[in-house]
């Protein structure tokens, strides 16, 4: 039927294999994921260690939430940021998060660089000194 089945069919072979040689070729090669430090003096200092939010929640969405305070208070002028649990924060990155959270390198920089995300806080705000 095909005269140049045999071809075309070692062509689409070829091509599959060059198109996956990425994918397969890295299994299971992943880097282990990274375990932000949580011991800081601020946090040693806490009854219960809890952050604005639960853990999950500021895993997976604490970029959007800190979009949307930076939109808040720099547009709107809201500066307090009422939780899930009903506690009132103050919407700031140094005030509010860098207080627990002062080893950077240690709790920020560890995710970012894992994921390849370079965040763009710094551009308007001061890079924290690490507190130890």
């Amino acid at each position: 039927m095909y005269r140049d089945a045999r071809y075309i069919i070692t062509g689409l072979v070829i091509f599959v294999g060059l198109m996956t040689f990425p994918f397969w070729s890295n299994a299971g090669r992943a880097a282990p994921a990274p375990a932000p430090n949580l011991d800081t003096p601020a946090i040693r200092q806490l009854p219960a260690k809890q952050c604005i939010e639960a853990t999950q929640y500021m895993r997976a969405y604490h970029m959007q939430l800190l979009n949307d305070w930076r939109t808040q208070v720099v547009r709107d002028g809201k500066e307090i940021y009422v939780a899930s649990d009903g506690k009132q924060y103050t919407m700031s990155l140094e005030n509010t998060c860098f207080q627990c959270h002062s080893n950077k390198a240690e709790f920020c920089d560890q995710c970012h660089t894992y994921a390849g995300v370079e965040p763009d806080c710094w551009s308007c705000h001061i890079e924290p000194k690490e507190n130890k």
